[in-house]
Parts: structure tokens; sequence; C-alpha cells
């Protein structure tokens, strides 16, 4: 049985993640059916494309920078003091995990725009003397909604850095004469280094390949608007795949980089558990403390704001909210027939792909911590390397590599949609299933066997009841953020009656009348679902929200 489920496992990931990413990569060396490096020639020499890359480096770089100035210090007040409202504000600071960018930006191109509702707050304070480009070619709206969306999991990682060495290194540092700062570089940071450099990774890999943002503001020189919009000429030029190829590269040199480099330099105390206690903040500094946290939670539910306001604004224009109100757009989306398709389509595959991720955690996850075989960490491998491989690559592999079979996206999408949406989030099954494992004692088991039950008897009544609220709480998180897939359901998407939501979002959101409000409207039903699936995922695991997207 065991080895079974290795093998299914196996040729699961295979099939479906090795051979659609290795076809790309094998379709990117030929030119008329002959090898060359042509593309590749050609593709350094394209003005669009070398801005265009250099323009995604540069966002995955800023928004990083941001996250980590905006993480590390918030982490820090968390974990090391206490204060008046800190659970509330660990909430708040948190909802932005639950809308996309994606949603966010077709309500936030609203507020910021030049006579939107920021610019018109900003005259009346007479703070400015004329209307500020916030969104300017859509750049640093990019940035801002990346950022906001981001930064939650810059927090929980360092916080959980944090939680695992002894402030005592830290109370020798101050004992021998070092100030602050000094402890900080030179003790702190690097034993804060593994967790910042996994949520670094993340944070620079979903900023650079991030395809929905960028199309919504119509910023267009960023690497994944370059290859969506290659998509339809791929089998006569094949500049597209060397484009994944190349943004494929760039990713996986950076999760190894930092792998080897956080691998190669002990960072290690020399006790287990951390023995600080929580500090009261001086009295001096609460209330720009607290000021500051309302400030910026306020910034962090703009979007959540934004979203909601255009979703009910009937008419708004040169004034800071809407002037007139109305629930038309609701309406809309509960009968017009491409938005009540879009959600049950993304029902049907949400619901397919978590069935799938569900047996595959649970066989991985239960492969890796309770057997032995000599191939497992290539499994490990394989069921983890959808961290590192951005959605697009998928998309685009599965878009290229199956047609003309029988699973051609171009016929019907939904067996790959499915299968694309369980590939992309079966890490946090595998991950959540192992973790449940790790923590059940194998003498539970042995003690099942002992008092006469077969092997099935004590799966079914021991092992399954122990670690099913982990998994389920996943499988939940799994399906609500399937909901609102953005990379798949663009690509792979692209006949009406198989529109998932976001595919109906964004086609929704070019309408010229009511386009934003009803592509809002669809996106506070996304929000609200995500955020049930958040509290009742929080629930059935007994663990806090964010405590999900620790990474590593």
């Amino acid at each position: 049985m065991n080895r079974a489920l290795y093998i299914f496992s196996f040729l699961f990931l295979t099939a479906f993640l090795v051979f659609p990413v290795g076809y790309i990569f094998t379709q990117s060396f030929f030119l008329n059916a002959r090898p060359s490096l042509a593309v590749y020639a050609a593709l350094c020499s394209n003005d669009l494309v070398r801005e265009s890359l250099l323009n995604s480096f540069l966002l995955g770089a800023v928004v990083t920078v941001l996250t980590a100035v905006i993480g590390i210090p918030l982490a820090f007040l968390f974990v090391r003091y206490a204060f008046p409202g800190k659970n509330l504000f660990r909430v708040l600071l948190f909802l932005p995990l639950i809308v996309s960018p994606f949603v966010a930006a077709i309500g936030m191109r609203q507020m910021l725009s030049r006579f939107g509702s920021l610019n018109l707050v900003l005259l009346k304070l007479h703070l400015i003397k004329e209307p500020v480009s916030f969104l300017g070619s859509g750049f640093l709206g990019i940035v801002i909604l990346q950022t906001l969306h981001l930064f939650p999991i810059m927090v929980l990682n360092v916080s959980a850095s944090l939680n695992s060495f002894d402030t005592s290194c830290e109370e020798a540092s101050y004992n021998c004469g070092a100030n602050f700062w000094t402890t900080f570089f030179r003790v702190t940071l690097p034993l804060l280094l593994p967790g910042l450099y996994a949520a670094a990774s993340v944070v620079f890999v979903w900023s650079l390949t991030d395809l929905g943002t960028p199309l919504v503001f119509e910023y267009t020189k960023l690497a994944p608007v370059q290859i969506f919009r290659s998509l339809n000429d791929l089998n006569v030029n094949p500049a597209g795949y060397a484009l994944v190829v190349t943004v494929l590269s760039l990713t996986l040199a950076l999760f190894a980089v930092t792998k080897r480099y956080v691998e190669k330099r002990p960072y290690v105390t020399q006790k287990t558990q951390a023995t600080f206690v929580e500090k009261q903040l001086p009295a001096g500094a609460r209330l720009p403390v607290l000021a500051g946290l309302f400030l910026f939670s306020t910034l962090c539910l703009a979007p959540h704001a934004s979203i909601i306001l255009t979703s009910f604004s009937e008419r708004w224009f040169f004034t800071v909210l809407p002037d007139r109100y109305t629930t038309a757009f609701y309406q809309t989306v509960f009968h017009h027939r491409l938005t009540t398709s879009g959600f049950v389509n993304s029902i049907l595959y949400s619901s397919g792909s978590t069935v799938v991720d569900l047996f595959l955690g649970f066989s991985i996850g239960y492969i890796l911590a309770r057997t032995r075989f000599r191939g497992r960490f290539i499994l490990d491998l394989l069921s983890m390397a959808p961290l590192a491989i951005p959605g697009i690559v998928i998309a685009v592999g599965y878009l290229s590599s199956f047609a003309n079979t029988p699973l051609d996206p171009r016929v019907n999408p939904v067996p790959l949609l499915i299968l694309s949406y369980s590939v992309r989030r079966l890490p946090y099954l595998v991950r959540s299933t192992y973790a449940s494992f790790q923590q059940l004692s194998e003498h539970l088991e042995e003690a099942s066997y002992n008092l006469g039950a077969s092997p099935r008897y004590t799966f079914r009544r021991v092992v399954l009841p122990l670690v099913s609220p982990g998994l389920f709480a996943g499988g939940i998180l799994v399906f609500a953020f399937a909901v609102l897939e953005v990379a798949s359901s663009l690509i792979l998407a692209s006949r009406e009656r198989f529109y998932p939501l976001a595919k109906v979002i964004y086609a929704m959101a070019g309408r010229l009348t009511d386009g934003p409000q009803v592509a809002s409207a669809m996106g506070v039903f996304g929000m609200v679902l995500i955020g049930l699936a958040f509290l009742a995922a929080s629930k059935l695991a007994a663990r806090r929200i964010g405590e999900f997207f620790r990474i590593g």
C-alpha cells in the first residue's frame, strides 16, 4: 500500500509538474524544429523584453525591501511587547491576506487616481496644491498593493524566528557594552536570517511573477504580461518559451542561492526554548505606537474599503466617497450569465482541486513521516517545488505541453484547471499533514497494534482522527484560494462557458459602463469567502490564522 501511494504520487507530480516545465525548457531551444539558441539571442536584443525583465526584477526587489522594512519592526513589536489592543491590531494587519491585489487594483484605481479620494482629501487639507498622479504609469500602484498584500508573510516568518532563539544572546551583547544597533546587526539579525530569507524569497518570486495586478493597472512592461501576450503565437514564435524559462531560471536561482547561503552559516542558539518575557511598552511610546498602528491598519484596510465602496457606488466622481449608492451591481452578479457561471465553475474547479490535494497531501505527508523509502527526498523535493515555480510557468506549461491531446485546454480546460489549482496549493497540504504526523507519536499506533488492531482499523480509528483537523483546515484554505487563482484562470480558460471567477472578474472589469462596479461586487464575494475560510480553518486546527502562512 505504501509503495503504491509513493508510485502514484511520484507519477502524478512527474506528469503534471516535471513534464510541463520540462516541455517549456526544451521548446525554448528549438526554432523551426531544429536546435537553436537564436531565440535567446533575439530575446536579449529585444528592448521591450529587456526593459520588462528589468522592471520585473526591480518590482520584486522594491516590494521585498518594503515588506522587510515594514515586517521586521512589526514582528519585534508583536513578539516582544504587550500593549492595549494587541490582538485586535494583529488581526487587522493580517486582513490584507484575504484580498488579492488583482481584485484590489480595481477599487484602488478609484482612490489613487488624479481626482480620486486620496487626492481630494489632500487638496481639502491644503497639503497639496495640484493633484498627484499616484498611479503614474501603474508601477507605483502595483508596488503599493503587492506590499500591502505580502508584508504579513514577512511578519509571520520573522516572528517565528524571534520566538525560536534565546534573548540571553542579546543580553550578553548589552552586558559587553554594545548598543542596540550593534546588538541588532551583530547578534539578532544573523539569527533572523533563515526566516527572513525564506519570506524574502517567497515575496520576491510572488511579486516578480504576478500577472493579474499589472493587467488591471494596464502596465505592460513586466515579464509576466509579456508572457501573457505571447501565448497566441507560441507555435510559430518560441520567444514566449524562452521568456518563461528566463523567469523560471531567475526564481530557481534565487531559491537555490538562498538555501545554500542559509545552510552554509550556522544560525543557532544554545537553547531550544525562548526565555524572554513580553515587556510593557514604555508610557511615552504607547500613544505614538498605537497611533502609528491605527494609521497603518487604516492603510491596510484601504484595498478592502475600495472594493466595497466601488461595488456600491452608483455615482462616484470628484468626491471623496460615492455620492450615490446602489445594490444594482450585486443584482447583476446574481443574474448575469457570465457571473453566475463563473461562480459555479470556480466552486466546481476548487472543489475538485481540494479533493486531489487532500488525497495527495495526506499520502505524501504520510510517506515522508512514516516510511523509509530511499526516494523520499525526491518526493519531498517535487511536492515543495511549486513554491519556487511560478503559477504562470505551470499554466503556460499546461497550455503548450497538453495541446492536441485529450487534455487540450483550448477544447476543454476543466481537467487542467483543476490539476493546476491542486499542484499550485499542494505544498501547503503536504506541509500541514507532515507537521501533524510529526506531532503524532508512533507509540499510539504501536499500542493499537499491540492490542490486536489491524493497520486499517488503526488508521481509521487512531491516525485519521488525530491528523484530520490540520488536514481539513488546510483543505478549506486550498479551496478558498483556488477560487481566486489568477494565472491559471487567465491563461487556461479561453472559452466563456469555462471561465472561472478570476477570469470573469478580469473580463467584467473591462466593460465600459458598469465593469469596475460589477467586478468589485464579485471581488467582495471572494473576499468574504476567503475570510470565512480563514476563520473556519483557524478554529478547526486551533491555530491563529497567520500560522498557515509561515514559510519554513
